[in-house]
């Protein structure tokens, strides 16, 4: 995703959110990935909420040609869930994206969270 145009695309996609009454907190990516800290609420399914994010934003991106060469968001997602007490150092780990993958390939990044969480690397 070019740089110039991820902030058109982050605040669809807050707007979205804010249509199913959930809040963002944070919102950002690089090339390949978006990370968004939110809290859903109870009777909205994950899968739902992300598939009603993917569907409208690929449209939106298609629509507005924000990004050249986009076709469709890649097939899966995670969802991590955290205790409230972490919201700010998660919002500066989201809004630092950029400085963080400098020093992190996404692969990198996503193996870790995978053996943290305590999913095996296979």
């Amino acid at each position: 995703m070019l740089k110039e145009n991820r902030n058109l695309l982050y605040k669809y996609i807050k707007g979205i959110i804010g249509q199913k009454k959930c809040h963002v907190f944070a919102i950002n990516g690089i090339e390949d990935h978006i990370h968004i800290l939110t809290e859903i609420r109870p009777d909205i399914s994950v899968s739902d909420f992300i598939k009603d994010i993917k569907v409208a934003s690929t449209y939106f991106i298609k629509n507005e040609k924000l990004f050249q060469g986009f076709e469709k968001w890649q097939v899966g997602y995670s969802v991590f869930t955290r205790p409230y007490e972490w919201k700010e150092n998660l919002i500066k780990y989201i809004d630092n994206q950029e400085e963080h993958h400098k020093k992190t390939s996404f692969r990198d990044e996503y193996h870790k969270l995978l053996i943290k969480n305590g999913f095996h690397d296979d």
